[in-house]
């Protein structure tokens, strides 16, 4: 300790502090080695929650209400009440459908979808929690109903790896980070483990193609905190930088030649996902190296429960080489009852209207304001009844990430329908649907799309829509309009 303090203090334009140590002692003459002693210094922790954390009326703005409430733990551990020591997981009975549908719909494309289910900080880290706060959360009943929910993906067909083993973690290195919701590389890794043992199970992995990787350290990543920058927005307070070991995967004994997939061609499996998923954590490259063979990875940072997936399917990379196995990891912080999600995704399955006879068409350039894009009567009335149609809008910017549209139908009834695609994804300008079919929508007959313009001032925007029959998959629940009815 001594010996770094000498190296680490210097007093600038006068003797180094061993100079001047050592001219003292010479000064003293009676002074022994054994008096000198390395100056001591107390720290207290951090920070501590203010007040202001604890209330959950301060979080105001739709992204703080993500860390509703702040709860401080041991050292500088910080946790989520409602996402971190959540202790239910479920979803609706229409979540439950649309996960059901959505499983069938890739099975019957020959695509099995395995869901990594995070647990959570919780139920990883609750001895990082206080006793008073480790004894509120009820850890018992949060591992029974996550296992639960596993079972509920399974039982909708999905290949499930069992996750719980990496609950109520004892490892030297930290799951997850101390004040943020990412999970470090040894989290990924732990994960990755598991995930793997699960896919070589799978009948569909026999026959890919398999290659040996392995992993090594690869330098040192520094990670500020989402939880912490919320305490410091709510409490002035600022958290030090937390520094993990970063890790990198390559091919075993292969030479870096260039060539992304060896000689074992393009990857049959494809991993999706949310930032946890993205190159910083390693996850695809553990399970590279697990599973032993090659993966595309497209999962990308902010692109939340389906960013990555809707990007990846209207790809050339889906829709001419498929997957045998498709990977999609997310968290139980994300909703799976939103229905706009899965009209997305099951549209873009079968890429939109792409190459189908469309029902109505048109082309336009939108101005500021509402702009009628397609009418249902410009040339006939068409039978356009939501619960067999989708529709398909490209806007000749591919960068427009948002879409902004009104659907009108014969009896006076509309929808308001927001789409906004994440800030990082790469987008096309391309947005295809599903028409609304739950609840009583399915019968609704489409009278009009009525789609937002640029703000004022903005140059006009082209755009092209289409409406087609939308896809038809074995085992989904025919609608009345599906049905001829």
């Amino acid at each position: 300790m001594h010996a770094q303090l000498i190296k680490r203090f210097k007093l600038p334009g006068l003797l180094s502090l061993s100079g001047f140590a050592a001219a003292l002692l010479a000064a003293t003459g009676s002074a022994q080695a054994a008096d000198v002693h390395a100056p001591t210094f107390t720290a207290d922790p951090c920070c501590n929650l203010c007040p202001e954390a604890l209330d959950a009326k301060n979080y105001t703005t739709r992204y703080q209400q993500n860390f509703t409430t702040l709860v401080q733990a041991q050292g500088d551990w910080l946790f989520r009440t409602q996402e971190d020591l959540r202790t239910e997981f479920d979803t609706t009975p229409e979540g439950y459908r649309r996960m059901k549908e959505l499983h069938d719909a890739f099975k019957s494309k020959g695509i099995e979808l395995v869901v990594v289910y995070q647990p959570t900080r919780g139920l990883v880290d609750r001895n990082k929690l206080f006793p008073a706060d480790r004894a509120r959360f009820d850890y018992e009943k949060a591992v029974k109903n996550y296992q639960a929910m596993l079972g509920r993906f399974s039982a909708m067909g999905y290949t499930v790896p069992d996750l719980s083993p990496l609950t109520n973690e004892q490892q030297a290195h930290d799951f997850y980070f101390r004040g943020d919701q990412h999970w470090t590389p040894y989290g990924a890794q732990r994960t990755a483990k598991i995930v793997a043992e699960t896919v070589k199970r799978m009948p569909e992995f026999a026959g890919i193609p398999k290659r040996e990787f392995e992993s090594h350290l690869s330098g040192r990543m520094g990670k500020t905190g989402t939880l912490h920058n919320m305490a410091g927005q709510l409490c002035g307070t600022s958290y030090a930088i937390q520094y993990m070991d970063q890790f990198v995967t390559e091919p075993k004994g292969e030479a870096a030649d260039g060539d992304l997939f060896g000689d074992s061609g393009n990857p049959e499996i494809t991993l999706v996902g949310t930032s946890h998923s993205g190159k910083n954590y390693n996850f695809s490259g553990f399970l590279e190296e697990y599973i032993g063979a090659d993966i595309l990875n497209v999962a990308f940072p902010g692109g939340g429960l389906e960013g990555s997936m809707l990007q990846y399917l209207g790809s050339d990379d889906f829709q001419k080489k498929p997957p045998k196995i498709l990977i999609w990891e997310f968290s139980p912080l994300y909703r799976l009852d939103q229905e706009t999600i899965y009209r997305q995704m099951m549209s873009m399955l079968d890429n939109g209207c792409e190459g189908k006879t469309a029902i109505m068409s048109s082309s336009a350039t939108l101005k500021t304001g509402a702009n009628e894009l397609l009418v249902n009567g410009t040339n006939g009335i068409k039978d356009v009844r939501n619960g067999s149609n989708q529709v398909d809008i490209k806007f000749a910017d591919t960068s427009v990430k948002d879409l902004h549209a009104r659907l009108w139908y014969m009896n006076g009834r509309h929808e308001d329908l927001k789409i906004e695609k994440p800030t990082t994804s790469d987008t096309d300008g391309r947005f295809a649907f599903e028409l609304r079919d739950d609840k009583d929508w399915a019968d609704q007959q489409l009278l009009a799309v009525e789609v937002q313009g640029p703000e004022a001032g903005a140059a006009p925007q082209q755009v092209e829509a289409k409406i087609c029959k939308r896809n038809v998959f074995p085992g989904r629940a025919p609608s009345t309009a599906q049905a001829g009815l």
